[in-house]
């Protein structure tokens, strides 16, 4: 989803108020690839600060089916964001700013996907498991090990 900025920058309003979705149906960092299973709409708020600077209020959750990573079984997983982040919109902004705080602003749209990925990718947990005490996969038939012993010599 784009959300047009031109309105906040020329000064016709001050503050803006949508209720936004994700388009995506995948999270894929690269590496990985997640099914989205829910992805409610969420409200976002944007507020002129300055003559070209933007703070940016929201929050919500997705819920994913990521794989136990002892045993590969598919865990739904839910994933909350919040977000507050200020933008600063003009060209020469400081030296200290980092390009990868404005990757979700493309000339006057902000791009609500890139924006919550960012923030999701952050919010992924490291270790994900269907249960504590997952026994995974047996290593030389790779068998389920939580659903009975294969009967595999282990020794």
């Amino acid at each position: 989803m784009l959300i047009d900025l031109r309105k906040l920058l020329s000064g016709t309003e001050d503050e803006l108020t949508v209720s936004a979705c994700l388009d995506m149906d995948k999270f894929d960092d690269g590496l990985n690839s997640y099914e989205i299973v829910s992805k409610e709409p969420f409200e976002l708020k944007i507020v002129k600060v300055g003559k070209s600077k933007l703070h940016i209020i929201c929050s919500g959750s997705v819920d994913m089916n990521i794989p136990c990573d002892r045993c590969l079984k598919s865990v739904l997983t839910s994933v909350s964001f919040d977000i507050d982040d200020a933008v600063e919109m003009e060209e020469n902004a400081s030296e200290d700013e980092e390009p990868e705080e404005k990757d979700y602003i493309d000339g006057y749209n902000l791009d609500v996907d890139k924006l919550v990925f960012g923030e999701i990718l952050l919010l992924i947990p490291g270790k994900t498991l269907c249960k504590e005490d997952c026994k995974g996969l047996c290593l030389r038939c790779g068998a389920n090990l939580n659903e009975g012993e294969c009967g595999c010599d282990r020794e």
